[in-house]
């Protein structure tokens, strides 16, 4: 299912989510789910500015080009293979700019998640996904508040595990999160496609990997680019969740706009 279809069927605001940073992996410090919300009228705009941008990689193939982050950082294959450093960062910011340009109502979503400090037998994964469906449905909250009353759909890339997740979201939807609040605002469970056929996931992959080399590496320079588009209202950026110990002091924009603002649920 694309994207054209899911508009389609009933829906208004598409949250597309992907990962990066390995659970598993001891060399990182970090997982980070993170992804893009559009308007569904907006999805082929999106997917048409990287199209244009894979023209400038492979005219004679620009299907072909995926824009998947940390294949692009570390240049090992092909197209990025044959660039330099500078270039191939140039193309990781060229699609973030895409983000940061695009449609006032489009936001961008994220949940960073320090694996030493999730307690023993917390699935990490599942914390980053109920994290980011309650604050999608906290914006939706707002809009509706405002007179907008469509629903919303969460989309995946199918190497994310969709089974449990499905399972997850059916839950928040019946019995609520761990925060108490039920998402009514989700239409359906969550949706899982390739993201070799998505151009909006090869989005949410830029966002999930400018968050984590954040706060994984303490490179800003993609992170930047796209922090005006976290959701945000009333001076809090909702956007954007770090999770960490308690206690362990944090000036990041997530962390400190919830010390400027004071504590919510969340």
């Amino acid at each position: 299912m694309n994207e054209e279809s899911l508009g389609r069927i009933f829906l208004a605001h598409l949250l597309y989510l992907d990962d990066a940073g390995s659970v598993p992996n001891a060399n990182e410090g970090y997982y980070v789910l993170g992804g893009v919300s559009v308007y569904e009228a907006q999805a082929d705009w999106f997917s048409r500015q990287l199209d244009d941008l894979a023209q400038t990689i492979n005219p004679a193939d620009p299907a072909s080009v995926e824009f998947h982050a940390s294949e692009i950082f570390s240049r090992r294959t092909i197209p990025w293979k044959g660039m330099t450093r500078d270039d191939a960062r140039g193309v990781i910011m060229a699609v973030l700019k895409i983000i940061a340009d695009s449609y006032a109502s489009a936001r961008v979503f994220a949940c960073a998640v320090e694996k030493a400090s999730v307690s023993t037998g917390t699935d990490v994964v599942e914390l980053a996904f109920e994290d980011l469906c309650s604050r999608f449905s906290l914006y939706l909250d707002r809009l509706r508040a405002q007179g907008d009353r469509q629903r919303g759909l969460v989309i995946l890339d199918r190497t994310t595990r969709e089974t449990s997740l499905q399972r997850l979201a059916r839950e928040f939807r019946s019995l609520g999160t761990r925060w108490g609040n039920t998402l009514r605002n989700l239409a359906d469970i969550p949706f899982f496609v390739d993201s070799r056929a998505s151009r909006l996931i090869q989005f949410a992959d830029h966002v999930a990997y400018a968050v984590f080399r954040r706060y994984n590496a303490g490179d800003t320079q993609y992170f930047d680019i796209i922090a005006p588009r976290f959701d945000a209202a009333d001076g809090r950026i909702h956007g954007l969740s770090h999770k960490l110990a308690q206690g362990v002091p944090c000036l990041c924009p997530a962390c400190l706009s919830r010390q400027i603002s004071g504590p919510l649920s969340d």
